[in-house]
């Protein structure tokens, strides 16, 4: 991997990094999948951002979570499933956070990763690993096939704050992110609301899709807003099927844990090794299990091309009567009984008369005997040899049962394409925080570590403290990474942008000395005048063909100057002068 720079000396009381940093730097503060895939830091520093965030400690006001008081982590947990439910919509709105073009985002990682990784890394470059998306043709899955084919959306993934501001859009009732935000949504509230150590918490992100692994009760996943558990993995539902797919089809890009990441394409890692290879372990137990009745009954309620070769047998006023697979699978989906598991017979009590058969027909296998001859012999199907047993067995009943064994094996034993364990490990600081902390402490302990943590300092930069940060990083995500503002702001003058600025609400969707960017300003229709003069230079940027703009603030009042001056009340109390000349160097004092 390549890796930044050092910062360069002091000029004019801001600190000037150099390219490489800056661009890191910078992508904190606009937090894109791709700046995330490329960097990344950033997706630890965002959760630790959410940490910090008032806004997640305030749910253990609730009075569900208050309720929960004294209780398992765990029954937080899956409480909390439930409040992120309701609280929360799934998004991925294409309007939201504008469109980029392939070139330009080539142009600007090319030194980080070859074009090739790049490629291989995300949906909209190419990439292929998920058939589903690949078959459904992903521009248009994604309603890219209006725009030109080299567009692709900016997708950003939105803080706490972002998400929680959702409602302020219209046709938005609800707050919203898109899977990166909600899966650092949900390890910052694992951590805060339900007291699950980071050191429990694993990110796993591939091109398509971010989920957490938790470590906890034997293993749970989180899945956009939902969590699977083990049971619920092998349930075999078309939802969990759904929650499957990444792990099932693509090569997972990144893992990320308190104590450093591992990348697929970076030959350092700096996650702590025996985490790593501990995780691995974990994830690989929480991703197998044994066949026996229940789980042989979940595969064929996945795999229904199979149920056909089956029969079920119950016995009424001491007789056999038989069932056809398919027809008993049929009478479950509508009912809350399920096959094979204890609820099994009174589902048969569901089935109509005339589908019982009193013979049962020789060319079908009888789901009990197979049930007892799995308890007999402890096949398993994990190993060629147990799936050769298994597929002997039921040859005389189904032609293709070595190509049933294999899919049974791939049921019960998932693989997923982890990043290699053979990494050059480097010791970095590992966060070290835990739920007994309070908010001040944690803030407190995070500055703390700025100097030897590099994580914990990109998460003040996402976490938009710009009375601790650097300005530059910020000033330059603004006029360079934020096409909605343009792109709403078009057809319009200088002036009409000013007066339709003045007329949102001055308040920022951020709380203290904390920034939006000028595209959360305009999405969310609301914002600090700071943040308003943010979204004004932006737009001069571009109306006046990179003519100079200057941006002052001076504690309670911010002027604009492009030729014109254009003044806004601040309510944020931050005192800097932000100039972009002509040629787009940035110059903060």
């Amino acid at each position: 991997m390549r890796r930044s720079g050092k910062l360069r000396k002091k000029v004019k009381g801001d600190v000037h990094m150099d390219a490489d940093k800056l661009e890191k730097y910078t992508s904190a503060m606009t937090l894109s999948d791709m700046e995330i895939f490329v960097f990344p830091e950033l997706m630890y520093a965002l959760v630790l951002a959410n940490i910090m965030s008032p806004r997640i400690w305030k749910w253990r006001d609730e009075d569900c979570f208050r309720k929960l008081e004294g209780k398992s982590s765990w029954r937080k947990l899956l409480r909390m499933k439930q409040y992120i439910m309701d609280e929360y919509d799934f998004n991925l709105d294409l309007e939201t956070w504008g469109l980029t073009t392939k070139d330009a985002e080539l142009a600007r990682f090319g030194r980080f990763i070859s074009p090739e990784d790049i490629a291989a890394s995300n949906a909209l470059f190419g990439y292929q690993g998920d058939k589903y998306y690949f078959d459904v043709d992903i521009r248009r899955h994604f309603g890219l096939d209006k725009y030109d084919s080299d567009a692709i959306p900016y997708w950003k993934t939105e803080t706490v704050e972002a998400m929680d501001a959702f409602p302020l859009r219209p046709g938005y009732a609800k707050k919203a992110g898109e899977c990166v935000s909600l899966a650092a949504l949900y390890a910052a509230a694992a951590f805060v609301v339900c007291g699950i150590p980071l050191e429990d918490i694993y990110m796993i992100l591939t091109p398509l899709h971010s989920q957490n692994f938790i470590d906890l009760q034997g293993g749970a996943l989180t899945n956009n807003r939902r969590i699977v558990t083990k049971a619920m993995w092998f349930n075999g539902t078309e939802i969990t099927y759904k929650a499957q797919r990444a792990l099932r089809n693509e090569q997972v890009t990144m893992v990320a844990h308190n104590s450093g990441y591992v990348h697929c394409f970076y030959p350092d890692a700096t996650m702590d090794e025996k985490a790593y290879q501990g995780f691995c372990g974990k994830l690989h137990g929480f991703l197998t299990t044994e066949l026996d009745a229940l789980t042989m009954a979940n595969f064929l309620r996945a795999a229904k091309a199979w149920q056909k070769y089956f029969i079920f047998c119950h016995h009424i006023h001491g007789q056999e009567r038989w069932v056809k697979g398919e027809t008993l699978f049929a009478y479950e989906h509508d009912s809350d009984n399920r096959i094979g598991d204890a609820t099994f017979d009174k589902l048969f009590d569901e089935v109509s008369e005339d589908d019982f058969e009193a013979n049962k027909p020789a060319d079908r296998v009888c789901f009990e005997h197979l049930n007892r001859q799995l308890r007999k012999s402890k096949v398993d199907m994990a190993t060629a040899e147990g799936q050769k047993m298994f597929a002997d067995y039921l040859r005389p009943y189904i032609a293709e049962s070595a190509k049933l064994a294999a899919e049974i094996g791939e049921f019960i034993s998932m693989k997923p394409r982890l990043p290699d364990a053979q990494k050059q490990y480097h010791k970095s600081a590992p966060v070290r925080i835990s739920p007994d902390m309070s908010r001040e402490e944690i803030v407190e302990y995070l500055r703390g570590t700025r100097g030897e943590c590099p994580t914990a300092d990109l998460a003040f930069y996402a976490y938009r403290d710009m009375e601790s940060c650097d300005w530059e990083p910020f000033v330059r995500a603004a006029v360079e990474r934020n096409p909605v503002s343009l792109e709403m702001a078009k057809g319009k003058s200088p002036e009409e942008v000013y007066e339709w600025l003045k007329e949102m609400p001055n308040e920022s969707i951020y709380d203290g000395k904390r920034l939006a960017q000028p595209d959360e300003v305009v999405n969310y229709r609301t914002g600090d005048g700071l943040e308003k003069a943010f979204v004004m230079a932006n737009v001069l940027r571009s109306a006046l063909a990179g003519a100079r703009v200057e941006v002052t603030g001076e504690g309670s009042g911010v002027a604009v100057k492009a030729g014109k001056v254009y003044v806004f009340e601040s309510a944020k109390g931050l005192k800097k002068r932000s100039v972009v000349e002509a040629d787009g160097r940035i110059v903060i004092t």
